[in-house]
């Protein structure tokens, strides 16, 4: 347990992707088997432990922990994990035996736990833990990792170690639970890869790199077939066997959250990749309508039947017990229309090609987007190009609309996470709102990106400086930072005070120079609303 929160530690402490792959497969190699498939589902988040919950945490806490320092502390660090590793009572005669415990001890005990006797098995472990022990066990319980690896960092690490095709992997890796003992045994050649051609596995999708300059002159209808980008979530849906999956671009299986689409029978197996939307064919949601869906793991029968979802179909993978990623994206293509054809399946739509004669006609389509809410750009695609998994350079590219831009009054911060959870990293902005003389800042967004290293110890130099209240873990700050932010969109949203949200807000620019009073209004966000509409 000691060595895999030291792992946590190092993954946390460490910026780069290549060492965050060397520290798990350096910790892959002094682990076993099972070690290493429960310490992979702690780090994609895909453990789950039932009998114990984070508030049970907070109640054992405040069994041993004075409720004034609890309290004053969990406000200033603002997770509760760190909070009590950090002010958890010190046991001067701990139990030596607890040295050697394994992570698969804990999980084991975490799994299988009386609901009544967990309270004292959650304090008896934490009496004995270091601090770092104490953290890592906390996480396990309260989730919210942090440590900045994805579900295909983690995997990839995997495959350096054992020398394994991470598409290989990712095939394998929804077959099975954790701790993965199947998938780790065939890592280790102690049996043959499993056999999951019956079950509604995820295939590594293919991805697409931005259009720059230098790919403009590649661009022709010849070469290339373009179709809108819409703004959903990419999704693959698979059916095998009668039984039915959704995933996520990452693999996360998000099946239970969308009922309406996986419990609707079919008369053979697929894999089809394309856009999840809110709403329906004929009257698209926005994103914005669509996030009332995502995370909901049992959503209501009111809110499915109030925001339903459908898929828009770009590209198939498997039809009819064949693997056709091989075939070129023109025949893959016919084959997914006709199979929407045949399978008349009302809530999926087939992403028709947008004919354009040349690029500057391209540009111009790609200019529509502006109008409306449901396409964030457009996708070229090679007529001849093949189903390959990652992003290779040439075959797929993304031809989004530009963003928007404006000036923002920073009004809240609050601390970030991992390496960042010293700084006050994560920003809340508001604009102006009202006239001249009686105005007021509301909040239209959040952002915590777009900013270098040296820029953040400015910010939070600036925030401590100018901190006039504090809210738990959060400072409001002198109105007097003007920041350019970039969004993809704006939408209308309940959360904030203006009305209004910005879609994948992050900062642009720093605006030292330019004075508070001059930042932008309600109504010209208002204004960009109205032409999105």
């Amino acid at each position: 347990m000691k060595r895999f929160a030291e792992l946590l530690l190092n993954l946390i402490l460490t910026s780069s992707r290549n060492d965050k792959i060397d520290h798990i497969v350096n910790w892959i190699k002094d682990s076993n088997s099972e070690e290493i498939g429960w310490g992979l589902s702690i780090i994609c988040e895909e453990l789950e432990i039932s009998k114990v919950k984070p508030s049970m945490v907070k109640e054992i806490s405040k069994l041993h922990i004075d409720k004034y320092l609890f309290d004053l502390s969990y406000d200033y660090v603002g997770d509760m994990a760190e909070t009590v590793s950090l002010i958890w009572p010190e046991k001067n005669d701990k139990n030596a035996n607890f040295s050697s415990v394994t992570l698969t001890n804990v999980i084991k005990d975490l799994i299988n736990v009386q609901k009544k006797e967990a309270p004292e098995l959650i304090s008896n472990y934490l009496d004995n833990f270091d601090q770092n022990t104490r953290w890592a066990f906390l996480k396990i319980i309260t989730g919210g990792l942090r440590v900045g690896v994805s579900s295909r960092l983690a995997k990839t690490a995997i495959s350096k170690y054992f020398n394994k095709n991470i598409k290989d992997i990712e095939e394998l890796w929804h077959a099975f639970d954790p701790p993965y003992k199947e998938i780790i045994e065939w890592c280790r050649e102690i049996i043959e890869k499993p056999k999951v051609k019956d079950k509604p596995i995820f295939r590594s999708p293919m991805l697409a790199n931005p259009l720059e300059e230098n790919d403009y002159k590649l661009i022709n209808p010849i070469s290339y077939l373009a179709e809108w980008k819409w703004d959903g979530i990419r999704v693959q849906l698979v059916s095998m066997k009668n039984e039915v999956k959704l995933y996520s671009r990452s693999g996360d299986d998000i099946s239970n959250s969308f009922p309406d689409i996986i419990e609707n029978s079919f008369s053979q197996d697929f894999c089809l990749d394309g856009e999840l939307m809110a709403g329906s064919i004929k009257i698209p949601g926005s994103f914005n309508d669509l996030q009332q869906r995502l995370n909901r793991k049992n959503p209501s029968k009111d809110l499915i039947r109030s925001m339903p979802t459908f898929i828009v179909a770009y590209d198939a993978l498997y039809i009819k017990g064949q693997d056709i990623r091989d075939k070129s994206v023109i025949d893959r293509r016919e084959l997914l229309k006709a199979f929407i054809l045949e399978e008349k399946l009302s809530f999926i739509k087939f992403s028709d090609e947008v004919v354009f004669k040349n690029f500057k006609d391209l540009e111009g389509k790609r200019l529509q987007c502006r109008q409306d809410l449901n396409y964030e750009g457009l996708m070229l695609k090679l007529r001849n190009s093949t189903y390959e998994p990652g992003r290779p350079k040439g075959p797929w590219f993304k031809f989004k609309r530009d963003p928007y831009s404006i000036d923002v009054v920073l009004l809240y911060a609050q601390r970030g996470h991992g390496k960042r959870s010293s700084f006050y990293s994560d920003y809340t902005f508001g604009v102006w709102n009202g006239y001249l003389k009686n105005r007021e800042l509301v909040t239209v967004g959040k952002a915590y990106s777009g900013f270098t290293d040296q820029e953040l110890l400015k910010l939070d130099k600036f925030i401590r400086a100018n901190t006039t209240n504090r809210f738990g873990p959060v400072r409001e700050v002198e109105k007097t930072l003007v920041l350019e932010v970039a969004f993809d969109d704006i939408q209308k949203s309940k959360r904030h005070k203006s009305g209004l949200a910005m879609r994948f807000p992050r900062i642009k620019r720093i605006r030292w120079d330019k004075p508070a009073n001059e930042a932008d209004t309600i109504e010209n966000l208002e204004r960009l609303l109205n032409v999105r509409n």
